[in-house]
């Protein structure tokens, strides 16, 4: 669940600089505009939509796209005019761009996020990473070849620096705290991927090897694996570093809105549990494994992170038709479920009904391809609300890494999508 995009900054320098009065200026009329925004009536609308998504009871399919790597085309580092506190330019410029250009469900609220200062550290093993000179993938050479090394893995040294959080919060109040409502924001995805952080250290391949060749090794990894994340979010809860993730400008993990009013829980005093947030389980690396291993090396170890937490959001970018009932029937306050490009949407609709929000995630190639293909990524969406017509839909563009540095098409692809959401509502 990554906070709404350009919601706020994810980091800067310990030791922050004197904000000059130019720069001071820039981003004092950069938080102008973006107040003069949030203050619009629709964003209160939008809000109000994905509650009532959120709580199974929709008006009408809800759209939203989500740059993710597309920003540095859509706004470039060359856009940026500050030397010192470029994250907070970047951040503010973004949310002018998502308003001007990016039509639309995604509400844009008067709040400045300031990430809490937090190293997670490491586990004494580190994989080697290989990457080209271009933007993309890379191959990495995990560390753990045999159980010997795994016995030289150590609890990671998590540090949380109160000190520079509360420094970077207190420029952020005096450069925009009489602007917009600046708060901090700790944890707040709360992400189960287990293997994705087992797969770095340990392989892919070699994991899939595991599965039949040392099946009490990989589950002695995964269990390890569990109580480490569990470990480091206890430590979180007891700090005071996890922050509630159920307002207008909060993001599932799958991709749509965390709007909700049934969290935090009615007992809730302030000191923010993870059972009053919502937390996102995936499993990507793990797309091609069947159900009964999905099952035994995989969600039983995710399982007593995920009901901890008040509502828990499922998938990302992994085909889940087979795995459904494995989730409908051990999260029992699973809310929301991603259904990806390679899906079987008839099954997800068939599976999910009304009971869950169904998140489709239109295939990102339609818009980033070299060659844009617009009546196909119009088609796909038109078959999709007829397939999930009797489901709570939201409709959510991501993954995309590129616009070929043509960003009218994510504005072409906004506009067309909530046409057809409301054409749907009729």
């Amino acid at each position: 669940m990554a906070g709404a995009a350009g919601s706020g900054v994810q980091g800067q320098g310990l030791n922050m600089p004197r904000v000059d009065v130019r720069e001071r200026r820039i981003l004092r009329d950069l938080a102008k505009r973006v107040a003069d925004v949030a203050a619009l009536p629709i964003q209160a609308e939008r809000a109000c939509l994905w509650r009532k998504l959120n709580a199974l009871e929709p008006e009408r399919p809800m759209v939203l796209a989500n740059p993710q790597g597309g920003w540095r085309e859509l706004v470039p580092e060359t856009a940026l005019q500050c030397q010192s506190l470029r994250g907070f330019e970047m951040s503010l410029r973004q949310r002018i761009f998502r308003h001007e250009h990016i039509h639309d469900d995604c509400p844009i609220t008067a709040t400045f996020n300031v990430r809490w200062a937090i190293d997670v550290g490491d586990y004494g093993l580190i994989e080697t990473q290989t990457r080209s000179e271009e933007l993309g993938s890379y191959k990495w050479d995990p560390p753990v070849k045999s159980q010997a090394d795994w016995d030289r893995i150590h609890p990671r040294a998590i540090h949380i620096d109160h000190e520079a959080t509360a420094r970077m919060e207190a420029v952020a109040q005096d450069v925009l705290g009489d602007i917009l409502r600046v708060q901090r924001i700790g944890e707040s995805t709360c992400r189960v991927k287990l293997t994705r952080d087992l797969v770095h250290l340990r392989g892919l391949d070699q994991i899939m090897f595991d599965m039949y060749d040392n099946p009490q090794f990989l589950h002695r990894m995964m269990a390890a694996m569990r109580d480490e994340k569990q470990r480091e979010w206890e430590l979180y809860e007891q700090e005071g570093v996890l922050s509630l993730n159920n307002g207008p400008e909060n993001i599932t993990g799958s991709g749509g809105v965390c709007h909700t009013d049934e969290l935090p829980l009615a007992d809730f005093d302030g000191h923010v549990r993870m059972k009053d947030m919502w937390c996102w389980g995936e499993s990507q690396e793990t797309a091609g494994v069947g159900p009964d291993q999905f099952f035994e090396f995989v969600l039983q170890y995710q399982l007593p992170l995920m009901n901890r937490f008040g509502l828990v959001d499922y998938g990302c970018c992994e085909p889940l038709d087979k795995k459904l009932d494995l989730l409908i029937r051990h999260i029992p306050r699973l809310r929301s479920v991603a259904v990806s490009p390679w899906s079987n949407r008839q099954v997800a609709a068939e599976k999910l009904g009304n009971r869950y929000v169904y998140v489709y995630k239109p295939n990102p190639s339609r818009i980033c391809s070299p060659k844009a293909d617009f009546e196909a990524a119009e088609r796909e969406i038109r078959e999709t609300l007829q397939i999930a017509r009797a489901c709570c839909v939201s409709i959510v563009m991501k993954d995309t890494h590129t616009f070929m540095n043509e960003p009218e098409r994510v504005t072409r692809w906004a506009e067309m999508a909530s046409r057809l959401a409301a054409e749907t509502a009729r």
